[in-house]
């Protein structure tokens, strides 16, 4: 992180910009309709600066929404700051919106807004709400910039709408970008977008990964918050680069097919006061309750989505990054805390609806216009939430009364395996419910199985830390999570480092401990999970179908005393059938039957155990010739040899069989 002040992009020349000239504007009577109306979704378009040529004389546009504003100036380098010499003039039309030119301003300026409010004549200096690029923090001034850029990903998005399909592999990658790689002989140094493009591309194509996920990239004053106290919405965070370079990030990957995804925040916002915060002298972004307005968790700002100009700026938001950056999903975040007004409050702390309910009805409409404007304007792309709740249909269309996201982060599986896994194996079996109740609703949402950064912080510790066990023990355990992961329903999410088995929890302003991947523990445990997501992508029975229940069949759950599941995944075909079993316990079980629905040779298509992956290379010696015997009510059973802390997933060869003529 810089510490020294930093110089100005671009050294002021204050002779060479002129007065404000009001005349010109980019919005016409219909733009400014709909921004009232509250379905005006480009707004990045028209709003904030941008550089432009009027009447020959090159300058710069600016418009922001301050309508409790007095008056409105731009300040920065270009007049010494100086809140009396570049007004602003409000429109006509009662908008809100203060506009105008400044002849000589261009790109690499830096400015913000003055806001003298009418409310006891409150001043405030503020960044641009639309900005698209901001000073290095701790600086807080924005920046005059473009968003020209030559993309090369035509490709990719050409073929987007297959890649983000619903019966499609998703394996995510995420990352927080700023704690993924550093340079220790640099002082730690953080790489930049274009050196995570070039080595962050190479490790995910090589592990196998279909896309990436950012922890939030847009501009944030507190690093510790790892970009979830959003400050600049239309920007991406300026430690690592300009606009230009994450596009050169996002490019790279497209054109080395790896998707991305954001992190997006529409829930909270910081209290910084260059924010949006009381932003005119009034609570405009946000509610003025507290009861509805401040998040006692976060200690930040709620969004008043009933305010159509709130909405616009939210949507518009989320267009932008579909738009301008080309991005193929966003996960919202923390959608729990808008659909609830109770949520993380205790009685008398919140204000019911108008029906006397605790859920938040603005919320609601907003999450639900947000998600058919973005599938009706990008219908190639995913919205995903991370919501913790039972809410029903939270990945059903709005029409039919869901609130019309593609996926959901499946909250209750990740507690509930990562309870299951942190138990001694000697206590499993009186957890088995563990193992299996998420099958139970597995198929009521279009899910994602998250292992994500959330569940290594706080002294959680890291996936191998939580894992009991001597340190053979815990490696097993790790390759049975993960083998687990890829064979269960639904699509997958894996924070860094949990792919090499990193030993300690995740730091955000410290490197993963790739120093590990000198020892074979932690080669094996990467190599296991670069195979995972090989077989995955592979096999259409573990993606085709997640979502319906024809996708999934139970062989066994019965055997608790053991702590063994048996289970079939299918694709369209009966030819695509794979058949999965796990032993969660240490002790190897010889001569254990599983029923299968056909005879023939069933390969040994991955085993966790194997010496390879660091097992102890227990196992069936490539596979198994299906038996004419009875089991778990289907014709035919395999006699197999289960590994102690594996998983073993077979799938029928179809070619001549295997069995060796006496």
């Amino acid at each position: 992180m810089p510490k020294k002040k930093e110089k100005p992009l671009q050294k002021p020349d204050k002779k060479r910009v002129g007065s404000v000239v009001h005349g010109p504007t980019l919005f016409s009577d219909y733009d400014i309709y709909l921004f009232k109306q509250g379905s005006s979704f480009q707004l990045y378009e028209k709003m904030g600066s941008h550089p432009m040529t009027v009447e020959d004389k090159e300058g710069a546009h600016f418009a922001v929404w301050a309508p409790n504003a007095e008056r409105v100036t731009v300040i920065g380098d270009f007049n010494d700051w100086d809140p009396e010499a570049h007004s602003l003039a409000v429109r006509w039309d009662g908008s809100g919106i203060w506009e105008g030119f400044i002849p000589g301003m261009g790109k690499g300026d830096l400015y913000k807004f003055h806001i003298v409010s009418r409310k006891r004549k409150y001043r405030v200096d503020k960044g641009d709400p639309f900005g698209f690029y901001w000073e290095i923090s701790p600086r807080t001034a924005s920046v005059v910039w473009d968003l020209d850029y030559e993309w090369k990903d035509e490709e990719w998005m050409a073929a987007r709408s297959q890649r983000n399909a619903l019966d499609s592999p998703l394996s995510v990658y995420e990352v927080h970008l700023g704690s993924w790689r550093r340079i220790p002989e640099e002082k730690n140094r953080v790489l930049n977008y274009k050196e995570l493009a070039s080595q962050l591309v190479e490790y995910v194509k090589d592990m196998g990964f279909t896309h990436v996920e950012f922890l939030p990239v847009m501009e944030h004053p507190f690093y510790g918050s790892w970009g979830y106290q959003v400050g600049g919405y239309f920007a991406p965070t300026s430690r690592y680069g300009s606009p230009q370079d994450f596009m050169f990030l996002i490019d790279f990957l497209h054109q080395n097919d790896i998707g991305v995804i954001l992190d997006w925040v529409p829930s909270h916002f910081p209290s910084d006061e260059h924010g949006l915060t009381y932003f005119d002298g009034t609570h405009l972004y946000e509610h003025k309750d507290p009861r509805k307005g401040f998040h006692p968790d976060w200690k930040s700002h709620i969004f008043n989505y009933g305010r159509n100009e709130v909405r616009n700026f939210l949507i518009s938001n989320a267009f932008f990054w579909m738009d301008k950056y080309h991005v193929d999903g966003i996960r919202i975040d923390a959608v729990a805390s808008l659909l609830y007004l109770d949520y993380s409050r205790k009685k008398g702390e919140w204000i019911p609806n108008e029906f006397g309910g605790r859920e938040n009805l603005e919320a609601i409409s907003f999450i639900k216009r947000l998600n058919e404007a973005l599938y009706q304007t990008f219908p190639d792309v995913q919205t995903i939430a991370e919501e913790s709740t039972a809410w029903p249909m939270v990945t059903r269309p709005v029409y039919l009364g869901g609130l019309g996201f593609g996926m959901k982060w499946n909250m209750g599986w990740m507690h509930d395996i990562l309870e299951y896994f942190s138990r001694d194996p000697v206590h499993r079996k009186h957890h088995h419910n563990q193992l299996t109740f998420s099958i139970w609703y597995a198929f009521f949402e279009n899910f994602i199985l998250p292992l994500s950064h959330d569940e290594v912080v706080h002294g959680k510790s890291s996936l191998l830390s939580k894992m009991p066990g001597d340190d053979w023990q815990k490696f097993a355990n790790l390759r049975l999570l993960l083998g687990y992961l890829y064979a269960h329903p639904g699509k997958k999410l894996l924070f860094m480092g949990g792919e090499f088995g990193q030993r300690k929890e995740w730091v955000h302003d410290e490197s993963l401990e790739w120093h590990l991947l000198q020892y074979a523990p932690h080669q094996r445990i990467q190599q296991w999970v670069r195979d995972l997501n090989r077989f995955y992508r592979s096999e259409p029975a573990l993606y085709q179908l997640d979502f319906v229940p024809g996708g999934f069949e139970w062989i066994d759950i019965s055997d608790w005393e053991k702590s063994i599941i048996g289970f079939m995944r299918k694709g369209k075909t009966s030819r695509d059938t794979i058949v999965a079993v796990c032993n969660f316990t240490p002790a190897m079980r010889s001569k254990y039957r599983v029923g299968v629905p056909e005879s023939g040779f069933w390969r040994e298509a991955l085993n966790s155990d194997a010496k390879e992956y660091g097992g102890s290379g227990q196992g069936n010696l490539g596979g198994v010739e299906a038996e004419n015997k009875k089991a778990h009510g289907r014709p035919y059973s395999l006699s197999l040899t289960l590994p102690p802390l594996s998983i073993l997933i077979f799938k029928k060869d179809f070619r001549e069989s295997k069995t060796v003529p006496f």
